[in-house]
């Protein structure tokens, strides 16, 4: 917890890069210790453009070495001989793992700096500033502190939570507070910001959608709502965000009437922000404080980025590909099959035919953009390509899901279900079940970071057995035609989460000591 407080937990607001919202072009700026907490805010752009960072740098390692091997590899979406990362396949993992430690202190930084504005911002801003704006930036960095905190109450389980790191410069021993303690924090968090974002109507101007809203943290909110099990409240706040058309489908389907756009097309680098997207992490390969993402680096072979990389880190396990459905438009845009065509993939790719990534005899698209003539810039492990936390079908599901369990209209909800379906080219199920939506939301959020998570909130006995019985294992291509080498794994309680970093244990020998009830009477 040193290593936490003292890298990353005191951030000064002046080494926030900016960047515009919308456009992703870099601010020309003077270095940046040339500013002060007395000049920074004085402005309405500047107050506006000071959440601009929240929503790429400090996510870098996360997203970039993290969050796949957690929500992909150990679900068994994915497989890997790497051996950095073949412990997430076979549950493995201890805390001397050093991609553990990037989860943690990348999600903490981004905490860190949220909490920077959320506790400089009210003091510091300049009285010709409209307080609306004001409040909408203190309402996007609180949505994006409560996401950053999601993901460490699902990886790690109880953790530290920290409103204000000025108070813990000093004294670095931070106790951990119940998991309960923490989703509390975080309903708090995104319901200020539904109070106090602005509300959007988004279309087909991309640029203006780039900024989380209050539909958007409705949205968030809906998904822990859902955790918890408090169906009618998801369901509730699932169904005000679909009746105000602030976000849609992107595509639709055949009774939608818009053949706009298509589950493919929500991934290709010129889609950024779509009208989809409810809360992407916006990342930018131009000008001088860019930040790109590293997504393609890892699941891309070579050949494909125009550099060097281009890893194959991780493969489509046999598993997952056996979950399609014939007839799945998802597949094409999510596996590479042999010989399959692309033909916004540098101007015209054609897969090989001896594709294997990881032995699973095909190769992975989704979030593969190309080289930089097509794809709209980048380089070497710096991609400029959104990433997605939530989008609309999501959302269809988590309302689809709510109903099911009976938060709201089953009829209401199957539609939603069936709405993500019909887009997928698939048939409506009459009557779907618990495991209809699961198998859903398997296959609509395949590579994008979320199946881990959905195995493990169905409880302990569902997430032990189904883990156990994913198949992991390989293709063998020796045989005419091949067959497979089958690798199973089976998890114990302790494998549902993750444990703390050493290091961190070393530091802060709190977090090993029972966990602390949370002061919300000191929340920030």
């Amino acid at each position: 917890m040193k290593n936490l407080i003292n890298k990353k937990l005191t951030v000064l607001f002046a080494a926030i890069i900016l960047f515009t919202a919308c456009s992703e072009d870099f601010l020309d700026r003077p270095p940046e210790d040339s500013y002060s907490a007395d000049t920074f805010y004085n402005t309405e752009d500047q107050v506006t453009n000071s959440t601009n960072h929240l929503y790429s740098k400090p996510w870098f390692n996360f997203i970039s070495n993290v969050a796949w091997a957690i929500g992909e590899l150990s679900s068994g979406n994915g497989r890997t001989w790497d051996a950095r990362n073949s412990d997430f396949v076979n549950f493995a993992i201890t805390g001397e793992h050093g991609t553990l430690t990037q989860s943690w202190e990348s999600l903490y930084a981004v905490i860190a700096q949220s909490n920077t504005l959320i506790n400089t911002l009210p003091n510091e801003v300049g009285p010709d500033v409209p307080q609306e704006v004001v409040d909408n930036a203190l309402g996007e960095a609180r949505f994006i502190r409560a996401t950053a905190y999601f993901y460490l109450v699902r990886i790690f389980g109880s953790v530290p939570i920290i409103a204000d790191n000025t108070e813990y410069v000093l004294e670095p021993v931070v106790p951990r507070n119940p998991v309960e303690d923490v989703y509390e924090f975080i309903k708090r968090d995104y319901q200020f910001a539904i109070d106090n974002l602005q509300e959007k109507t988004r279309g087909s101007n991309y640029e203006n959608n780039g900024r989380v809203s209050s539909g958007s943290a409705k949205a968030m909110l809906a998904k822990i709502y859902l955790y918890e099990e408090n169906y009618s409240e998801a369901y509730r706040l699932a169904n005000e965000v679909i009746n105000s058309g602030e976000f849609k489908l992107y595509g639709g389907d055949a009774e939608d009437g818009d053949p706009t756009g298509s589950y493919y097309d929500l991934f290709l680098t010129a889609n950024d922000n779509n009208p989809e997207s409810i809360f992407s992490l916006q990342w930018s390969t131009s000008g001088q404080y860019a930040e790109g993402n590293a997504i393609q680096s890892l699941f891309a072979q070579a050949g494909i980025t125009g550099f060097s990389d281009g890893w194959s880190a991780i493969g489509p396990s046999i598993d997952l590909q056996e979950a399609y459905e014939d007839e799945d438009l998802r597949y094409y845009a999510t596996i590479m099959d042999p010989g399959s065509y692309y033909p916004d993939l540098n101007g015209g790719y054609t897969v090989s035919e001896n594709v294997n990534h990881q032995g699973t005899n095909v190769g992975i698209k989704k979030y593969v953009v190309g080289n930089a003539e097509t794809n709209g810039g980048g380089q070497m492990q710096s991609y400029p390509n959104n990433t997605y936390i939530m989008r609309y079908a999501e959302l269809l599901l988590i309302h689809a899901e709510a109903a099911l369990m009976g938060g709201g209209s089953v009829a209401e909800g199957k539609e939603s279900l069936n709405k993500v379906r019909r887009r997928a080219g698939l048939e409506n199920i009459e009557n779907p079940t618990i495991e209809d939506i699961f198998q859903e939301r398997r296959i609509e959020l395949a590579f994008e970071f979320e199946f881990w998570y959905d195995v493990v909130r169905r409880g302990p006995d569902f997430a032990l057995d189904f883990l156990a019985q994913t198949e992991r294992g390989t293709f063998n291509n020796d045989t005419t035609p091949p067959t497979v080498t089958s690798e199973m794994f089976t998890p114990n309680m302790e494998d549902l989460t993750f444990p703390y970093p050493s290091n961190e244990t070393q530091n802060n020998p709190a977090l090993l000591e029972a966990p602390a009830p949370y002061d919300f009477d000191d929340e920030q």
